[in-house]
């Protein structure tokens, strides 16, 4: 925004206190509600029953009398590997992580180095799909010490400090992450929907398939 504030779509993790926060769980679904700056703000989450993918689907309404220009940042930390493993020695583990962003369809891929000739890591997707035709260039960011920068915490990432495009670092980070930025225009009145996507598939030519179906049928 303008003013450069901001605030999560839930409560975690800037724990920015909100007007009307409302959270409702269903068998199918968890949906977030929350007012914010003249914006009404609702995510729903759920689980693909096909696949393996997590999508956030999120509407922001704009409640105030002026156009509204908004930042939408996502932020996701990756593993790919047994949660043993990962508890283990994490630090270690994520060496092996390889990050890569796909311009033809603006999602970010990562993958895992293999450590034998015999093992098959999975592969990783996220992507953050608006209904906005100009809503301007998606950038991205997958180094974590970048995104939250020293000195600063998961509530106030340095990223989160200063607008316009994250840094777009990718390849063999210490430390990966997943985080796409692009801009929406709101006008008064008016609603956007984003819809975030974050999948694991056994090859690279599955989640090639997967993140395209996403985008297709969204």
């Amino acid at each position: 925004m303008k003013n450069s504030r901001y605030w999560s779509a839930t409560f975690q993790p800037t724990r920015e206190p909100v007007r009307d926060y409302e959270v409702r769980f269903t068998q199918a679904y968890a949906e977030y509600r929350q007012r914010h700056s003249g914006l009404d703000i609702t995510t729903t989450v759920c689980i693909s029953p096909e696949d393996d993918v997590e999508l956030r689907c999120i509407k922001l309404t704009n409640h105030s009398h002026r156009a509204r220009k908004i930042e939408l940042t996502t932020y996701g930390e990756v593993v790919i590997a047994p949660q043993a493993a990962d508890e283990a020695h994490p630090v270690f583990s994520n060496l092996f992580v390889q990050t890569r962003f796909d311009p033809a369809t603006n999602a970010l891929f990562c993958t895992r180095r293999a450590s034998s000739e015999h093992e098959q890591p999975p592969h990783l997707f996220h992507l953050m799909l608006v209904d906005q035709t100009d809503g301007g260039q998606v950038s991205f960011e997958t180094d974590r010490s970048r995104f939250i920068g020293r000195g600063h915490k998961l509530t106030f990432p340095l990223a989160m400090e200063t607008t316009g495009p994250l840094s777009g670092s990718q390849g063999a980070v210490l430390d990966p992450v997943v985080a796409l930025r692009r801009t929406v225009i709101l006008q008064p009145g008016s609603s956007v929907r984003v819809c975030v996507a974050l999948g694991v598939a056994a090859t690279e030519e599955g989640i090639l398939e997967l993140a395209e179906n996403i985008r297709i049928s969204r």
